[in-house]
């Protein structure tokens, strides 16, 4: 059984809520889930504070076990100095405009 670290949604429509859970990869994103390993709200308050409680203790335990990250749970984690930071993937090549790269070359 392979076992994810991934973000269950919850909340309103627009006004989104996640769960950090630990979950069979089998399993559907709102469905059935091992342990909650944290929340995230990614909707700023007044102040301007995203707020995001982990378990760190219990991520660091799934993770040694084998338990394999979502894209945005290994960014998250990355932030907050649990994982590695994960490479970017943009191209900087890309951030050119398509006129001044066909110049260069």
């Amino acid at each position: 059984m392979v076992v994810r670290l991934r973000l269950q949604r919850f909340g309103c429509k627009n006004s989104p809520f996640y769960r950090m859970v630990a979950a069979d990869a089998r399993a559907p994103r709102d469905g059935k889930f091992l342990e909650i390993i944290g929340t995230y709200n990614p909707i700023a308050s007044r102040e301007g504070i995203k707020e995001i409680r982990l378990k760190a203790d219990r991520i660091r335990y799934w993770i040694s076990v084998g338990a394999q990250t979502s894209d945005r749970v290994a960014w998250i984690l990355g932030k907050f100095g649990i994982l590695p930071p994960p490479p970017q993937r943009f191209s900087l090549k890309k951030m050119i405009p398509k006129v001044d790269r066909k110049k260069e070359e």
